[in-house]
């Protein structure tokens, strides 16, 4: 976004200003352990690897389980191959058991 304005200095001298300004929208994120206990009404799930290299399924069920229901929570690729690999796996440890 772009905005010019004039401003008049010292001695009556007129300046041209052009401003420009990228949109922002303020946001915030924490961990999946500071989220217990509350309900989020929109997020953004990011499941990547943290730089812990430490991310267990219970990592991912707290941050998935803290929205209103699906329709809240934004998607990346991430989860929805994390989705279906998680479901190949179940329906093969299904077959094992019968």
């Amino acid at each position: 976004m772009q905005k010019t304005f004039s401003i008049h200095g010292p001695g009556g001298e007129k300046k041209t200003v052009t401003r420009s300004q990228l949109p922002l929208t303020s946001a915030y994120a924490f961990t999946d352990y500071r989220s217990q206990g509350q309900t989020i009404s929109h997020s953004i799930i990011d499941i990547g690897t943290p730089p812990s290299a430490k991310l267990t399924p219970f990592n991912a069920y707290v941050a998935l389980s803290r929205g209103h229901g699906k329709a809240h929570i934004l998607e990346d690729e991430r989860l929805e191959r994390l989705d279906k690999e998680t479901r190949i796996w179940w329906e093969e440890k299904q077959k094992v058991r019968m």
